[in-house]
């Protein structure tokens, strides 16, 4: 009976450490995010590490991407650490954009600010990407991709930068191959992008009314 039992526990703390992955943990991270934003009174703000600690998670999806998305892996990942070590000397994200603000750095190349928006699109073009992967089981990932990046980043990219990605999308793994890097299937994928999808939404809804409330404009 004590053989069986502990054939059950290994059984089942196998199952719980499978169900532990990637899209688990980044779902997970920002629907604190997004809790910690609906909770917060007037005067409180979004703490910078702990934003840091939710954006660092997606950088294993990028890396997912292929050649295709490695231009926003190097940005995205280099962006974040920037803003980690900002972390410790600013406590908020409010922080880090007043500074900017008042010594007129914040579109300037290397500033905390530009780097934080950097970091933003990168979230918004996986919450993009996924409202795609999601919206059919037929859908190839590189019409996902595609689309997504038409929507969030080629706005701001040069001709070349464009042009560069147009053409890596081309080695985008399929469908099934970014299921099994992620170690999902069709419906939990599902399950988990929508659950960021949802929370994502507010994280940036905050930081775009972090530049707007200060008088910068978002088309940069």
């Amino acid at each position: 009976m004590d053989e069986a039992n502990d054939g059950s526990n290994q059984s089942q703390t196998k199952m719980s450490i499978s169900t532990k992955t990637p899209l688990s943990d980044i779902a997970q991270a920002f629907e604190e995010l997004s809790e910690s934003l609906g909770s917060q009174t007037k005067d409180q703000e979004l703490p910078l590490d702990t934003f840091c600690e939710a954006c660092s998670l997606v950088s294993v999806l990028f890396s997912c991407l292929g050649l295709a998305f490695k231009f926003a892996e190097l940005e995205y990942v280099a962006k974040v650490h920037d803003l980690v070590e900002a972390s410790k000397r600013f406590a908020t994200l409010e922080n880090v954009l007043d500074l900017d603000v008042a010594n007129d750095t914040v579109k300037t190349p290397g500033s905390h600010s530009r780097n934080l928006r950097r970091v933003r699109q990168g979230l918004d073009l996986i919450r993009a990407l996924f409202e795609e992967f999601v919206s059919s089981d037929c859908y190839s990932l590189r019409d996902a991709a595609s689309t997504a990046y038409a929507q969030v980043c080629a706005p701001y990219h040069t001709w070349t930068v464009r042009t560069a990605v147009s053409a890596g999308m081309y080695t985008l793994p399929t469908r099934e191959e970014l299921l099994i890097k992620l170690n999902e299937t069709d419906d939990t994928a599902e399950k988990k992008m929508r659950r960021y999808i949802e929370a994502s939404r507010p994280v940036i809804a905050y930081i775009d009314k972090l530049y707007i409330s200060r008088n910068v404009t978002l088309d940069w």
